[in-house]
């Protein structure tokens, strides 16, 4: 009885040992089953199922490129007066508005003038006693030089004329200082040299000044025009002096200053340099300029920072946003076009940048396809498509059209001119990119699709994806990176 109960025990056994079996079997080739379906490549490689790789594309455009050095400058006052008295006394009077405007000639104080007065009075006086003694002595040489020879020696006509002569020195140094003490009472009236704006007073009625430069009673500032001094690197003069002699770079005419404010405005007056600078610093080895701006509205006050923007010429070539561009491991400047349906990696001769964009020379032609946007992953020779995009003036990565339709003076891909703004900052740097196109036939492992830059979503499953339809999720981490191909692997 024993061994037919066991018998059929044992059947089931093997029945479930078996399916066990082929359970895990199952579970072992479903992975390696995943990786094969994408290619010994990845997706985009050669003998997988991905398709053309999407990009943004502006057309290049060659045109006559601004070449400008931005620095640093400090504002100064393109006069500036210390009022200082030339008499002392006592301030009768503060005749003008801190902070108003004031011409050459303006009273802007008053000091007590009785004591002047009254010595220009005794000087006035002592002018007369000395013409009185000049006219008597006039007389006595007049009579002598009548009775010469007949009772009036030569000697004693010489003394009258050498009396005479003492007496018309006297007149003349009281005549000096009479003009002296005049002009000491005028001072007492303190008036502005030049036009400006008055500062606050130091002294107040009542106060007592003495004539010195020791003591400033305020300053007066003449604000418009005004100079800003900046400091540029003697190497860089060089270097562009060089290369005006060679012809790369054109020479400009006319307004070669634009100025910066704190806040980043743009101010609406150009300047003018008005003073080469004529040494090199020991310790920065750079060179002082001063420039020259309109300052009506005084925007611009002594000692504020600011930026210069220099044009230091022109040269005739292609606008390449930077955000377009990479360095390669040897340090050339590289980028991709796209020719005949495929990525072209094709290194770039820069000849100096305006605001965020290269000026390449040489490299690529007016007409190429520039990829703007989807570089992520990029590979030379990839299969792509083409999409026109422009950069509006926030620097973000658009559709053209719609930057067009909205009047942002942007580069787009159906042939307008570059950016010559170069608003490709940081702001471009961080705007989204078109993700790659997925294929529908691709297996239910693959990601989908992700914004490029993401890399914190790379190989994970879509949260709609239903559990039944991802069994590659028991696949090895190691395999992630199949999940996420490179747009446009060959």
């Amino acid at each position: 009885m024993t061994p037919r109960t066991a018998a059929p025990i044992l059947a089931a056994a093997r029945v479930a040992t078996r399916a066990v079996a082929r359970a895990a079997a199952f579970v072992l080739v479903m992975p390696a089953l995943a990786l094969s379906q994408t290619g010994p490549g990845g997706p985009g490689a050669a003998g997988g199922t991905r398709g053309p790789t999407e990009v943004g594309v502006m057309t290049a455009a060659r045109s006559t490129v601004p070449v400008t050095v931005t620095l640093p400058g400090r504002a100064v006052a393109f006069q500036q007066a210390a009022i200082t008295p030339k008499v002392g006394g006592e301030v009768r009077e503060v005749a003008y508005e801190p902070g108003s405007t004031v011409r050459a000639g303006t009273v802007l104080f008053r000091l007590e003038d009785e004591t002047i007065a009254a010595q220009l009075n005794a000087d006035i006086a002592a002018v007369e006693s000395a013409q009185s003694a000049v006219d008597g002595a006039q007389a006595t040489v007049n009579r002598y030089e009548r009775l010469q020879g007949s009772g009036v020696s030569q000697a004693e006509l010489e003394n009258a004329q050498v009396a005479l002569s003492s007496a018309q020195a006297e007149l003349v140094g009281a005549e000096a200082q009479r003009d002296l003490t005049q002009l000491s009472l005028g001072r007492t009236e303190i008036q502005s040299p030049i036009d400006g704006i008055a500062d606050i007073s130091a002294v107040s009625v009542g106060d007592i000044v003495s004539a010195g430069p020791q003591t400033e009673l305020t300053t007066v500032t003449q604000l418009d025009p005004i100079y800003v001094d900046v400091a540029e690197s003697r190497a860089r003069i060089l270097r562009n002096r060089a290369r005006r002699a060679e012809g790369s770079l054109q020479p400009l005419d006319g307004p070669s200053a634009q100025l910066i404010l704190e806040t980043g405005q743009v101010y609406e007056h150009a300047g003018f340099q008005v003073s080469p600078g004529v040494a090199v610093s020991p310790t920065t080895g750079t060179v002082p300029f001063r420039i020259r701006f309109a300052n009506p509205n005084r925007m611009i006050l002594p000692g504020q920072f600011v930026r210069v923007e220099i044009q230091v010429g022109t040269v005739d070539g292609v606008l390449v946003p930077q955000r377009a561009t990479s360095r390669s491991a040897d340090g050339s400047l590289t980028a991709f076009v796209v020719r005949d349906g495929r990525a072209d990696e094709v290194e770039l001769t820069e000849n100096g940048t305006t605001r965020n964009s290269w000026i390449v020379t040489d490299g690529i032609a007016e007409g190429d396809q520039l990829v703007l946007d989807g570089l992520d992953n990029l590979r030379d020779g990839a299969e792509v498509t083409t999409v026109a995009v422009a950069i509006d003036d926030e620097g973000v990565v658009r559709d053209a059209d719609a930057v067009v339709a909205e009047g942002q003076g942007a580069t787009a891909a159906d042939g307008g001119p570059p950016a010559a703004d170069g608003a490709q900052g940081a702001a471009a740097d961080t705007a989204a990119t078109p993700a790659p196109a997925v294929d529908a036939n691709a297996p239910a492992a693959i990601a989908p699709e992700q914004p490029a830059g993401s890399d914190a979503a790379v190989g994970q499953p879509d949260a709609g994806t239903p559990a039944s339809t991802a069994p590659a999720t028991t696949a090895p981490a190691s395999t992630a990176p199949a999940q996420a191909p490179a747009a446009g692997t060959n």
